[in-house]
């Protein structure tokens, strides 16, 4: 098969024919239709994720056709349509005995711990349990835009932030994650308000259903500002990116009791932001995290899809080849254009 490999972290990848993968007994192998472009596949390139072994072939967010069944997959056939969580469970763990795979203690991560789907083919283990079958009316490529960015988000927003109607929740960063939140946040109900440093971003965060944008490049207490606009701090923020400053500020925007979710990833030299720890105390505010999503969750948020409440497609800002995926993996870090990117063409 044709797939997107990289020898050493920071190494330009090539794309060359590598041997087909053969599915487990309890896995698949899935012809890959699409696949998106996420800024983890960045830190993956880099050398964040110690999981990682070379040489790799990256790629996390992805739909397709299963051409391989193992002999002791029950549920799924050659043929279906599927998707899958970027965390995907083991089975065996405490973690997955009681529905939390997306925490599994033995995980596994296409695109990290194996061979992921900038590929033709990908292999998919524990089918049973962590693939999800698609919809009829959700393609490729719209399935594709879920697998990390959307599910994190949609978590991150749904049952970590519990958020309601009528509450206002703050989003950190405009990319792919928090446009997704931005999206399903105001599909709920809640007032939003966008903060980025892009102005073509937080146009588009409107677009997605924000009320309210601040630029962060213009406001000296970005958390200030959030918390008069919201007259009192948000009951759920969210940082987006992942950064030292975006973390502090999604804190300190929070009104008393409110939550602060982590979705962007802090790695390597910002793995340990600095936190107002005595607001946290004083305002008993809550710090969550979102680590993908349950295959077992994804039938509220795929109804709402098929609804039209949700409307992932508008997400998306490139279609590209398997062969200009190499440019978009390694350039990620220059946050360059709106919505998210998907190879649909290998």
């Amino acid at each position: 098969m044709k797939a997107v490999v990289y020898e050493a972290f920071g190494q330009a990848p090539e794309i060359r024919v590598v041997p087909d993968p053969t599915p487990e007994p309890h896995g698949v192998v899935v012809k890959v239709e699409a696949t998106g472009v996420c800024r983890s596949d960045w830190h993956g390139w880099v050398g964040h994720d110690p999981d990682i072994r070379l040489p790799h072939v990256p790629g996390h967010e992805l739909a397709g056709t299963i051409v391989a069944v193992g002999r002791r997959v029950i549920r799924f056939r050659v043929g279906d349509r599927v998707t899958v969580p970027f965390v995907a469970g083991c089975g065996a763990c405490p973690q997955c005995h009681a529905g939390h795979q997306q925490v599994c203690d033995h995980q596994f991560q296409p695109g990290f711990t194996h061979w992921g789907s900038f590929a033709e083919y990908v292999r998919l283990d524990q089918a049973d349990l962590n693939l999800v079958r698609l919809p009829e009316e959700i393609d490729f490529v719209t399935a594709a835009t879920l697998g990390c960015r959307f599910v994190t988000s949609f978590r991150a927003v749904v049952d970590q932030g519990r958020t309601t109607a009528g509450q206002w929740v703050a989003v950190h960063g405009c990319g792919g994650v928090g446009l997704s939140a931005i999206m399903i946040a105001a599909s709920l109900g809640a007032n939003v308000v966008a903060v980025d440093i892009s102005d073509e971003k937080l146009a588009f965060a409107r677009e997605m259903g924000a009320q309210v944008v601040i630029n962060a490049a213009r406001v000296g207490d970005v958390a200030a500002a959030v918390m008069d606009v919201t007259q009192g701090g948000a009951h759920v923020s969210l940082d987006a990116l992942g950064h030292p400053q975006t973390c502090f500020n999604s804190v300190a925007n929070l009104r008393k009791r409110g939550r602060h979710i982590q979705v962007g990833l802090l790695l390597a030299d910002q793995a340990a932001p600095p936190i107002p720890m005595a607001q946290v105390i004083a305002r008993e505010l809550e710090i969550l995290g979102s680590h993908g999503m349950q295959a077992h969750r994804y039938g509220d948020m795929l109804a709402m899809i098929r609804a039209g409440t949700l409307t992932p497609q508008r997400l998306i800002g490139r279609r590209i080849t398997l062969e200009e995926s190499i440019a978009a993996l390694t350039t990620m870090d220059r946050f360059d254009g709106t919505g998210v990117t998907v190879v649909d063409r290998f």
